[in-house]
């Protein structure tokens, strides 16, 4: 064998033999659940240590090396809301790319080592325009947001569809970082700032907003479910660790 050839089997070996974790890492399914007061990943308990980091904030470029700054800071966790309007601008035209490629951003942070949890409103509040609902919902005729208003759920629906299409595949138990999801967002001060809405209409959009996400709980970490269904901000402490339960998109 000559030299050339050699070196060409070496460099074929060693090829090889990166690639193989990947595929590896690609076709594993893991678990993930909260029981006895501890999070459990793969059957081990394991701490979750997350830090707010949102894909859109950040030009896609730094996206791994932030990540790898916040892994380096000892987290192995990054939480980041989804912003509906940043993604459907125009009622049915849709955009993942570049800076707005959410599915990328979690595939890196998996390679980076980091868990993923995903929080796609519909309302995010974040400090974002109209809390990531796009501008023309309020042009849609019949539309009231935030409610259990059929024209709502019609075009959350076909968002929360669509993102399912994006991120789907992501979750841990189809072999990617995303181990938790959260619907709604701030929704227990919404309850109570808005009580001119029944309390049986919250619970019922609030359990319709889990549906269209396939949830079986609706889980905020630190959260608790009020009269309406909603959730209660409070303290961290105990009640992170009381808290029980197991979230998915879809199965």
């Amino acid at each position: 064998m000559t030299n050339s050839n050699h070196e060409k089997k070496i460099i074929y070996l060693l090829l090889l033999m990166l690639l193989m974790p990947l595929c590896l890492m690609a076709q594993s399914k893991s678990t993930f659940e909260i029981k006895d007061g501890h999070f459990y990943r793969n059957g081990k308990v394991t701490p979750i240590l997350s830090g707010e980091m949102h894909y859109a904030r950040i030009p896609h470029q730094y996206w791994r090396h932030r990540l790898q700054m916040m892994k380096g800071m000892g987290l192995n966790t990054v939480a980041t809301y989804v912003f509906w309007n940043l993604h459907e601008p125009e009622p049915g035209k849709w955009d993942f790319t570049g800076d707005k490629n959410l599915a990328e951003y979690i595939r890196i942070a998996g390679e980076e080592g980091m868990m993923v949890i995903l929080r796609p409103g519909p309302y995010v509040c974040a400090e974002w325009e109209f809390g990531g609902y796009p501008w023309w919902l309020q042009n849609v005729k019949g539309m009231e947001i935030r409610r259990d208003n059929a024209e709502f759920l019609k075009y959350t629906k076909m968002y929360i569809d669509r993102l399912y299409k994006e991120v789907g595949d992501l979750q841990c138990t189809k072999g990617g970082p995303i181990i938790m999801v959260q619907c709604e967002n701030e929704f227990g001060s919404y309850v109570a700032q808005r009580k001119d809405i029944p309390l049986e209409e919250h619970r019922a959009y609030n359990a319709k907003i889990k549906q269209q996400l396939r949830m079986p709980v609706s889980m905020c970490l630190c959260s608790l479910p009020t009269a309406a269904g909603c959730l209660k901000e409070e303290p961290p402490g105990e009640l992170c660790r009381q808290r029980m339960g197991k979230v998915i998109l879809r199965t």
